[in-house]
């Protein structure tokens, strides 16, 4: 029996008996699952083991932050069937800021009263361009930054105090999509994060955006080297009928005109037979080379689906790896 029938198991019988079960992070409920994030697959598969039980989570795992605990309570009537289709289940796909790492970190702040000194000490320490304004969790007053604190000097104007020199803050909802979020922290370079009881939670810059979709960039790029190297190992090799015969069973509309017009999982399809291998006149293991480009097909996937967990680090390896071995063999001359 795995971690997770174990735990699940116990999790519905205490429900049964009216018992309210302890809360667990997103983080170490995944572990349960022998998984670090929030792949489409994963979400696919714990929400079936979930429905097996009867259980569902509250908040949905899925939209909280990893970090963050989550309850569970009995499935909603209706919804306990395993058989029903989860691939279908209208669950909220917008992704929002409370999804980000800075928009859920312990807040720096200074109050309106602290010296510009305290300020100016707690931005360099910490390596802050701006420093939130509060008198209490929920009392946002402002912004001080190296901004207000330079155009302040600039005009001989006085600034020993923070309240002297701060400037307006923007504070934008924790549920705030990810992505009109972006206009705001163009516009005011940061944002504050207001969670649903009001308090300040985080602080999204325009640094952290960048880093966010730094880490979602590499994959789409590595997954594009990976199948425009494919491809060009692939190219004049097959006929149209080969190339129509890889075709998934069933798919009978779509035309196949070049490898281009083939699936990940296509491309596996035809390599995995010898006769197909052949073809590539490549001096190396076959089984070993379709087993990792079949790891690719399932990597690939959950990268196409986007989500700000990002990839597993053994993941992100894997692409690595193969953009590289694909290169060398370039490189050597060998396609």
């Amino acid at each position: 029996m795995s971690l997770s029938d174990d735990k699940l198991k116990a999790i519905s019988a205490q429900l049964k008996q009216g018992v309210v079960p302890p809360k667990e992070s997103v983080r170490s409920f995944l572990r349960w699952f022998y998984a670090e994030r929030r792949g489409y697959n994963v979400v696919v598969s714990i929400r079936q083991e979930l429905k097996k039980h009867g259980i569902a989570t509250s908040p949905d795992f899925e939209v909280q932050y990893i970090d963050h605990l989550i309850g569970f309570v009995p499935a909603p009537p209706g919804k306990e069937s395993p058989q029903a289709d989860i691939r279908n289940e209208a669950v909220d796909p917008t992704y929002r800021l409370g999804r980000l790492d800075s928009a859920n970190r312990p807040l720096v702040s200074v109050k309106p009263d602290a010296t510009v000194q305290q300020a100016i000490t707690l931005m360099m320490s910490n390596d802050f361009s701006q420093l939130p304004v509060l008198t209490t969790p929920r009392e946002v007053k402002g912004m001080i930054s190296w901004k207000t604190i330079g155009s302040r000097l600039a005009l001989n104007r006085p600034c020993s105090a923070v309240r002297d020199c701060m400037g307006p803050a923007e504070v934008v909802s924790i549920e705030e999509s990810l992505f009109s979020a972006i206009s705001k922290v163009t516009e005011h370079e940061s944002v504050l994060v207001q969670a649903g009881d009001k308090t300040i939670c985080g602080i999204v810059t325009a640094s952290d955006f960048n880093d966010q979709f730094l880490r979602l960039a590499e994959p789409f790029l590595l997954v594009g080297e990976v199948e425009n190297g494919i491809r060009r190992i692939l190219h004049l090799k097959f006929n149209a009928k080969e190339l129509e015969e890889a075709k998934a069973p069933g798919d009978d509309v779509r035309a196949i005109g070049s490898v281009a017009d083939l699936t990940f999982g296509e491309y596996v399809r035809l390599l995995e037979s010898e006769k197909g291998w052949l073809k590539l006149n490549l001096a190396i293991d076959r089984a070993e080379f379709v087993a990792r480009l079949d790891r690719i097909r399932k990597v690939r996937n959950d990268v196409m689906h986007f989500d700000p967990d990002g990839l597993e680090p053994s993941e992100l390896v894997v692409l690595r790896e193969f953009a590289k071995f694909l290169k060398a063999l370039r490189d050597l001359g060998a396609v």
